[in-house]
């Protein structure tokens, strides 16, 4: 684990064992993105960037063609836009970017004169972050993060509720790390009763493919019921040029 900044210094090792998270439900499995001939990597650093994603469920009819969305790698690459800076309106720091990639919402949130750690499972994306002076952790946010019960704020953006493929495993997780009066923002399907979980690959242009991994889709209505059951209630949500949010806090 790499940690950038003594702000974070990690005290959950002071925690009775009785105040720990739960075992998670992940399994330690391939990452989005990851093996193969690594198209997220490349999209990172090239301006060849846009990717397809690939859902494959297990209880389809054999034969059955997977669904395929498009990623534009540019986007997470780029500058926060004006929809990114508006979910920082009003949060507070400590801010947990899950997921960062390389870093925009970080830099953002540092703009604002927010304090802003974020956690990355890509080693290319965390070294782009790196080399742009932010502070990050190359590590999943299943392992142990500093701060756990202290965040004030946690970003799920991007399509990032889909990490291991397990909504509800990712939402507890976040209810463990979040303050008591903290607040997590999710970008969600755009389609309410979307919930999907299916084995993803990534591909690009090239013909480059991923190794295959867990992922999972939700709407702003599958994820206030998934939410529920682990001490989360959603306290507004909203669309923004095409691009779905909730904001949930702890009970």
């Amino acid at each position: 684990m790499t940690i950038v900044s003594p702000r974070f210094r990690d005290h959950s090792a002071d925690r009775a064992p009785a105040d720990r998270a739960p075992a998670g439900r992940i399994e330690r499995q391939s990452t989005f993105g990851a093996g193969g001939s690594e198209p997220y990597a490349q999209a990172l650093q090239s301006d060849n960037n846009t990717l397809y994603l690939h859902g494959h469920r297990a209880d389809a009819d054999p034969g059955t063609p997977p669904r395929v969305s498009t990623m534009h790698a540019g986007r997470w690459s780029a500058d926060a836009d004006a929809i990114d800076r508006s979910l920082l309106a009003g949060v507070a720091g400590p801010l947990l970017d899950i997921g960062c990639g390389p870093g925009r919402m970080i830099q953002a949130a540092m703009d604002q004169g927010l304090d802003a750690l974020g956690v990355d499972v890509s080693p290319t994306a965390v070294r782009i972050a790196l080399a742009a002076g932010l502070a990050v952790l190359h590590q999943s946010v299943f392992d142990a993060i500093p701060l756990e019960g202290s965040w004030a704020t946690l970003l799920l953006v991007d399509g990032n509720i889909g990490i291991g493929g397990d909504p509800e495993a990712l939402l507890e997780r976040c209810a463990f790390l979040l303050a008591a009066d903290g607040v997590l923002v999710v970008e969600v399907h755009r389609d309410p009763e979307h919930d999907l979980a299916y084995e993803g690959t990534l591909h690009d242009a090239a013909g480059h493919t991923s190794d295959a991994f867990p992922w999972a889709e939700i709407g702003v209505s599958a994820l206030r019921r998934r939410a529920a059951r682990v001490g989360l209630v959603p306290v507004a949500d909203w669309t923004q040029g095409g691009r779905s949010f909730v904001r949930l806090a702890r009970v």
